[in-house]
């Protein structure tokens, strides 16, 4: 008994959609290739071509796997599966033979995507015939389809989720799920804009494009991103204002003590835990070792010290404990930030913090009070921290 056309496709499952795509984008590109002014047609539809590029493995696959079913089962030829089987065997090979054509002299390409996208970077190199504007000219070099500019804008949606809306004074903007994905989408978008810019200079050789947008990184999005230099100005944006903001984040609980750059991520977990669980440790093994993290935790307790009291219920002698082991774990680093938090404590015990009161280490208004000779000559992180709570105490 012959198979009902209706029971051969939902036996092909979603890869019937996929031939019926694959046929329509087939006709257009056919079209296309054998135009008389092909370029143009092409320049104007790159984002079709390099759709077919990326999506002609999956295409391959699926033609000769269905290819091997229908034979192993036999289908009948004149059912509508079988022929959109074979109509979009012979569009692709229509295809292969226009694009053949129609690249330059030279070894072709093992695949029919690694030959589209070749065309794709002839096309552009050769650039418009009589000229185009510079906005236009991006357009053609940034479809929206491209790998990176899709990366860098899931990136920006994080950012912008995290960073637009409100938050309060001196709380974090973000919470310890949020600071993970932060942390995968920072070196994504990084990697992703570096790509876009790359990919700029290669097309336009001038630079005239890049100097065009690079301008306009800086403004505001005004309305939703459509065209692919728009999809880049927008996830410039908001990647420029995440590292800002994460920047002064940073410096406001951390200093004196920098982070470099592979410490990022994992500071802005841990900082994001501790913000409900003060006593969460910084785990080292890392992108830094035991001290590297004690110093740290040190620089982050000096920070909460140097605040005005929080609101609600909070421990001070727990801040001198967590300081203490802070310093316990700090004490065999060595380099410019240990000097510079030896600093901060020789400031704090001559500005002389009052009892139950976190000094403000860092007031300059404060700093002309009279010194003392305490801790004057330590120069042990423990030990100056002893001086420090010293200094704290009533009547200190």
């Amino acid at each position: 008994m012959a198979t009902h056309p209706d029971t051969l496709r939902a036996r092909l499952e979603d890869r019937a959609d996929l031939l019926e795509a694959t046929r329509l984008r087939y006709r257009a590109l056919r079209g296309m290739l054998n135009a008389f002014f092909w370029r143009d047609r092409v320049r104007a539809n790159l984002e079709l071509m390099r759709e077919v590029a990326l999506a002609q493995p999956e295409v391959d696959a699926t033609l000769a796997a269905v290819g091997r079913r229908a034979a192993a089962e036999g289908w009948p030829r004149e059912l509508a599966p079988v022929r959109l089987l074979e109509e979009v065997r012979h569009l692709r090979e229509e295809v292969t033979r226009g694009v053949e054509r129609r690249l330059a002299p030279g070894e072709p390409p093992d695949s029919l995507g690694a030959a589209l996208l070749r065309l794709e970077e002839e096309v552009l190199n050769t650039g418009p015939l009589l000229g185009r504007r510079v906005w236009a000219r991006a357009v053609e070099v940034l479809p929206r389809n491209l790998p990176e500019l899709r990366a860098v804008c899931a990136a920006a949606e994080v950012f912008e989720r995290v960073f637009k809306r409100p938050t309060s004074e001196g709380a974090l903007p973000f919470n310890t799920a949020e600071a993970e994905e932060l942390c995968r989408a920072l070196p994504l978008a990084e990697a992703a804009l570096r790509a876009l810019w790359e990919r700029l200079d290669h097309f336009d050789e001038s630079g005239r494009v890049r100097v065009f947008l690079q301008r306009r990184v800086r403004r505001a999005p005004v309305r939703a991103p459509r065209s692919g230099p728009e999809l880049l100005l927008h996830a410039a944006f908001w990647h420029d204002v995440a590292r800002e903001r994460l920047g002064e984040l940073l410096e406001a609980r951390l200093a004196p003590v920098e982070a470099r750059e592979a410490e990022v991520p994992e500071l802005l977990v841990w900082l994001a835990a501790s913000e409900s669980a003060p006593d969460t440790r910084l785990a080292a093994g890392g992108a830094f070792g035991e001290g590297r993290a004690g110093l740290f935790e040190l620089a982050a307790e000096l920070a909460r010290l140097s605040r005005e009291r929080p609101v609600g219920v909070w421990n001070e002698e727990a801040a001198w404990a967590r300081l203490w082991g802070a310093a316990l774990r700090a004490r065999s680093e060595a380099g410019p930030d240990v000097e510079r938090v030896r600093e901060a404590l020789h400031l704090f015990i001559r500005l002389r913090g009052q009892a139950r009161t976190p000094a403000r280490l860092f007031s300059p208004d404060r700093a002309a009070l009279p010194s003392r000779d305490v801790g004057a000559d330590v120069k042990e992180l423990p030990e100056l921290v002893q001086a420090a709570r010293a200094v704290a105490r009533p009547g200190g």
